[in-house]
């Protein structure tokens, strides 16, 4: 791929629509445009100004009226020169002008290369070019919002204060060993283990942030499992607002998992209405409960309803110690309008999936059971890529054992095996340290050479 060239590519999703965008990137992106483009015998190229125009073809006949966008270097998307043509959003003009922009000299982008020529043209760090991806495919506002404060920088916000701190006891570490004849003093082992713990204070709530931001990023998967007859599809009705599963009295209604996805509190959830558990002889019926078991494994939270009109039953049983082993769940205490013959045990949510009494409470309850700390944590020290949390991971556990061989009195030249260790992976997160940025912190901090 040669980042030097002029690259061109439709910006806007396929199919008809009002309008429609064809945009240039690269040192020859005004001349192919002045191909394209038919402009006003005055028209000049005025940086992040709109100019009218029409779309020619090769024999200079009009096919559409455009309005063009200059964008200027460096302060554009790829810190390139960029021109956007507005066309009318039919497929037929769109493509005719990539057809004209690749006979005048440029080449189709390849998939995300705007993107990434503004990140290695220093327009945007690799967090920020993860979150336009995360924002394009972002399929509720709250995770939208997420994404627009990390396209904003706040993962690399996040992380500057511990790499930071990396970097200072490296350079503290660097002086003492190679600076000793300047009155440099060498750091005690019990400052550097000080030093560490601050670190890793830093460090570790970002790492934990991820039990919740990998539902923000990949959404929730949750099952509705019960016996049958307790009100599991007529619950997953409720919850989607909408009929989507077949309700009817007679029990094995359901013989199959059922799924849809809908939005509580911003987080996607892919709710799983299953078979009802029960023993069976019929072979269809004993397949469709053997999805519920597994949709019960797979899933992230598991809601088991049970019937308060009738008497709890070993089955009943069974799938609530089923689900707690699994992890995260839930009991929907179900048919409250109904005269009860179970009371509610503490911690069940008593709901009437028909009324809808004890819906709200329920959903504040599933967003509680997602993330203890709620779906409306702070977004600036989110983290929702697991490439990132286990990157972090691995920064901390190098300190770890950084702190362990201070603790043991090991030459300091160990040590700095164990922080380098620790900067890479925050490194890898926010973008590279060269050898001057240590330098200029160990000449900026110790009066070495006075």
């Amino acid at each position: 791929m040669n980042t030097g060239d002029t690259i061109v590519a439709i910006s806007t999703p396929p199919g008809a629509g009002g309008i429609g965008i064809v945009r240039l990137s690269g040192p020859g992106s005004r001349a192919i445009a002045e191909g394209l483009v038919r402009f006003s015998p005055v028209h000049e190229w005025m940086p992040w100004t709109a100019s009218l125009g029409i779309l020619i073809d090769e024999n200079g006949e009009d096919v559409d009226q455009v309005v063009v966008t200059f964008f200027a270097a460096p302060r554009s998307y790829t810190a390139e020169d960029v021109v956007e043509i507005s066309c009318h959003g039919s497929p037929v003009v769109l493509r005719h002008a990539v057809s004209r922009a690749l006979g005048l000299g440029a080449r189709p982008a390849e998939p995300g290369e705007f993107t990434l020529r503004a990140y290695l043209n220093g327009r945007i760090n690799l967090p920020q070019a993860e979150a336009v991806r995360d924002l394009i495919h972002s399929t509720t506002l709250y995770q939208a919002r997420v994404a627009a404060r990390q396209l904003e920088g706040s993962v690399a916000r996040a992380l500057q204060p511990a790499k930071d701190q990396v970097l200072e006891l490296i350079a503290l570490l660097e002086a003492g060993i190679d600076f000793a004849d300047d009155d440099v003093a060498v750091a005690a082992n019990e400052v550097i283990r000080e030093r560490i713990d601050r670190i890793l204070t830093l460090l570790e709530p970002l790492i934990r942030s991820f039990g919740f931001g990998r539902f923000v990023h990949d959404g929730v998967t949750l099952a509705i499992v019960g016996r049958p007859n307790t009100g599991k599809s007529s619950l997953f009705n409720r919850l989607l607002e909408r009929d989507r599963a077949i309700v009817t009295e007679i029990p094995g209604t359901t013989r199959d998992t059922v799924s849809e996805t809908a939005s509580i509190a911003g987080l996607p959830v892919k709710f799983v209405d299953t078979a009802g558990i029960r023993q069976t002889a019929d072979v269809v019926e004993r397949l469709g409960i053997d999805r519920s078991y597994q949709a019960m494994a797979d899933a992230d939270v598991t809601i088991v309803v049970v019937d308060l009109s009738a008497p709890l039953t070993g089955d009943d049983r069974l799938l609530m110690d089923k689900a707690q082993s699994s992890g995260r769940h839930l009991v929907a205490a179900n048919k409250v309008d109904l005269p009860r013959l179970v009371p509610a045990a503490p911690g069940w949510m008593p709901v009437s999936a028909l009324t809808g009494e004890g819906m709200d409470a329920l959903r504040v309850k599933l967003v509680e059971t997602i993330s203890p700390g709620g779906a409306q944590a702070d977004l600036s020290g989110l983290i929702t890529s697991a490439r990132h949390e286990q990157l972090l991971r691995e920064s901390a556990e190098a300190l770890r054992r950084a702190r362990e061989a201070a603790g043991f009195g090991l030459p300091h030249e160990m040590l700095l095996l164990d922080c380098y260790a620790a900067l890479r992976p925050l490194d890898a997160i926010t973008g590279a340290t060269t050898v001057d940025d240590i330098l200029n912190r160990i000449f900026s901090t110790f009066c070495i050479g006075k």
